[in-house]
Order: structure tokens, then sequence, then C-alpha cells
């Protein structure tokens, strides 16, 4: 016995071009029947809320499933799936595509490796899957968007409920963003922590999607970009706060990556910098509070 509950989707093709759409969501649970095998033309995500069950790879490999998990449903990629026939599971899942996929892979937060991920959590991301069922009612007309933005909030859901996340690899991103405004060379950061450069390269590159110079440099132009728009330092002593004695090649850096120079990006925030405010550099783990005036 199982029950199951499911909506799909056809997305227009300007809807597409948001990057990511949303092609149907469905929640389910019981002894479902076996899943495939079967090879699709799009991403799933199914979600393990309880209960257990099994996954069979490509090459006819059984990996056992046990809530909380995700299955990842790669287009192209034969998948044979299914609840423990006894007990059965809890499952809710979504099925989307578009161009982000790609990127998305690229950082890591869909993993083509990892058909089965185990969670710490599934609370967050049933609660993206939530707002995708509750868009889903009839005659909605901002349904393609708000499915579509809510795919974006499960990736992200997702990617921070894995198990692994504090793992040694977001050790090491604490670690490094800690550590962002030393000028250190990427073998030296290694080094701090007992690590080689590969070592390094391997761990952000599981826990960013990306590579310790690229972590690095993000956190350095976000906290000069911050410099720039609320005091009046000079760019030289913005490139030293950031990490750089040079600041010719900063100014470099930031041109290459921002777009526009450092003095320029300053003048394109439009504001002025009273007296006094120069050295209040907001702390964005702790923004300000915004009161709303009464009516």
């Amino acid at each position: 016995m199982y029950h199951t509950w499911m909506r799909y989707f056809t997305p227009s093709p300007v809807h597409h071009r948001l990057g990511l759409v949303c092609l149907g969501v469905g929640l389910q649970h019981g002894r479902l029947p076996t899943v495939g095998p079967r090879v699709l033309d799009h991403h799933v995500a199914v979600v393990i809320g309880a209960g257990s069950g099994w996954y069979r790879d490509p090459e006819g490999h059984p990996i056992t499933v046990t809530a909380p998990a995700l299955l990842w449903l790669i287009p192209g990629v034969p998948h044979h799936y299914g609840a423990d026939p006894d007990a059965g599971w809890d499952e809710s899942f979504v099925d989307f595509t578009g161009p982000a996929t790609t990127t998305y892979t690229e950082l890591g937060y869909i993993e083509t490796d990892r058909p089965v991920v185990p969670l710490a959590d599934t609370s967050s991301a049933r609660a993206a899957v939530g707002r995708i069922v509750r868009a889903a009612r009839r005659g909605n007309p901002l349904l393609e968007v708000e499915t579509g933005a809510a795919v974006h909030e499960l990736l992200v859901a997702l990617r921070r409920d894995r198990a692994d996340t504090n793992a040694e690899g977001d050790l090491v991103l604490q670690a490094l963003t800690r550590d962002a405004f030393l000028p250190l060379t990427v073998a030296e950061h290694a080094a701090r922590h007992g690590m080689s450069p590969a070592e390094l390269r391997a761990a952000v590159r599981r826990g960013a999607g990306r590579s310790p110079k690229d972590y690095l440099l993000g956190i350095r132009l976000g906290r000069a970009k911050e410099l720039l728009a609320t005091t009046e330092l000079p760019v030289a002593a913005v490139a030293r706060r950031v990490g750089y004695d040079d600041p010719a090649y900063f100014s470099r850096l930031f041109t290459r990556r921002v777009g526009i120079a450092p003095v320029r990006f300053r003048e394109r925030q439009g504001r002025s910098v009273p007296g006094g405010w120069s050295d209040r550099v907001p702390d964005p783990d702790h923004p300000p509070t915004i009161s709303t005036p009464s009516p």
C-alpha cells in the first residue's frame, strides 16, 4: 500500500532562459513500486525522508539507501531503485532542467559521480519542495517563476544538508576565510594546515566547488568592494587591507575580475562618505536592523 501525489509542468522557452525550470514535483510514501531501469533527459532530486531501500548504478552494483538521503537522477544515466518492500519509505521528488544545471554541477551542488548522498537533515530541502507544491495550484500565473526559484533554493538546501558538510573540507574553508587577508600563497595556506597544496585543493574543491585561489580571491574582492563603497581609504590602503602589498597588481586584478577599476567602482556607488562613517564598515554576519515606519 502506498500514497502518491504529483504534478507536472511544461515551462515555455522564455522561462527556460531563466536558467532553471521545474518540470514536476511529487510526494510519496509507503511501499512504492520499483523505478526503472530507465533513462531520463532531465535531472531529478529524490529526497528520502524516512525508511530505506536500494539503488543500482549503471553497472548493476547495489547501493543501500537509508534515510535521510538524496538520490541524484542524472540525464542520460540509467538508474534503477526502490523502497524496502516490507517497510517502504517516504520520498519527495523534483524534476528540473536548464542551462544552470551545468554550473551547479561544476560547483559540486549536483553530484554526477555520487548518485546516493547521505543527508544530515531534510527539513530545509522539504521546505523548498513545499514551496513548489504550494505554487503548483491550478491556474497560478506565477507557476514557472515560483517553482524555478524554489529549485535554486532546493539545490542550496541539499548542498548545505549533506551529511559531510562539517567534514574536513568545511573546517578548511573556515580557516581560509579567517586567514584570507593575510599575504600568503596557496602553498603557505596549505602548510599552515599541515596539508600539501594538492590536499588543500581537493578539500576546497569538495567544500566550495572551486580552487583555493579562486575562493580566496572571491573573499578578498568582496571585502575590497565594501571598503571602496563605505570608506575613503586610498586604493593602496584597500589593497593592503585585503592582502595585496602591490596596489598596482591589486588594481589590475580587481579590474580584470570586476570589470571596472577600483576608483571607477567607488565612483559608481554614487554616495558621499560623511565624516565618521569611514570607520564603520558593516559586518556581514551582523547586519544593521532596518526599522519599518509606522503607518
